[in-house]
């Protein structure tokens, strides 16, 4: 996997100053994507065991609220088998920090079992993400006063609850 950036201080991207992991590689192709050059696979830098040694790193710090993915996309099947061992390590190597992550993929249909973005570690992946922001990007939709998300459609989940519960539960801290 790849990466197309990490910002170390970010505080558009969740609650609190948190560590991003911008991956690379989507195939959603959202018209208006703020992000339009991570969609290739190929682009930025390999994802390596320094690289991620960094980032936990940084979440160690007290003032850091947690680690947020995005990209890209970390919910393509390719990504989410690169994201999950390096999630593992985030979790047993700083447990009090959560994880928020961003995809344009539907929570209720596309990790499904046979929904689009349904593989091996789907499951393990979501058990491990604190705040998730679900569906594409629409331009017509967009909205600047919308809290941590882009457009109207999309939804700010409390993950732990929605899977305790076997549906949908809103993240309500905004």
């Amino acid at each position: 996997m790849n990466y197309a950036v990490i910002k170390k201080y970010d505080i558009a991207n969740g609650t609190g100053i948190r560590v991003s992991l911008f991956v690379s590689g989507c195939t959603h192709n959202c018209k208006g994507c703020f992000n339009e050059e991570a969609q290739s696979f190929d682009y930025g830098d390999e994802f390596i065991d320094a690289v991620q040694n960094d980032i936990i790193t940084s979440l160690k710090s007290p003032y850091i609220s947690g680690l947020t993915l995005l990209g890209g996309e970390p919910f393509e099947i390719a990504n989410q088998r690169a994201l999950v061992p390096f999630m593992r390590k985030v979790k047993r190597e700083v447990p009090q920090k959560t994880i928020w992550a961003y995809t344009g993929y539907n929570y209720n249909t596309d990790f499904a079992p046979g929904g689009r973005a349904y593989c091996d570690v789907t499951d393990e992946m979501l058990s491990m993400i604190d705040v998730l922001v679900d569906g594409e990007f629409v331009e017509e939709l967009y909205d600047i006063s919308l809290r941590f998300r882009g457009s109207s459609n999309q939804r700010i989940i409390n993950v732990p609850e929605s899977i305790k519960s076997g549906q949908v539960i809103l993240w309500d801290k905004q």
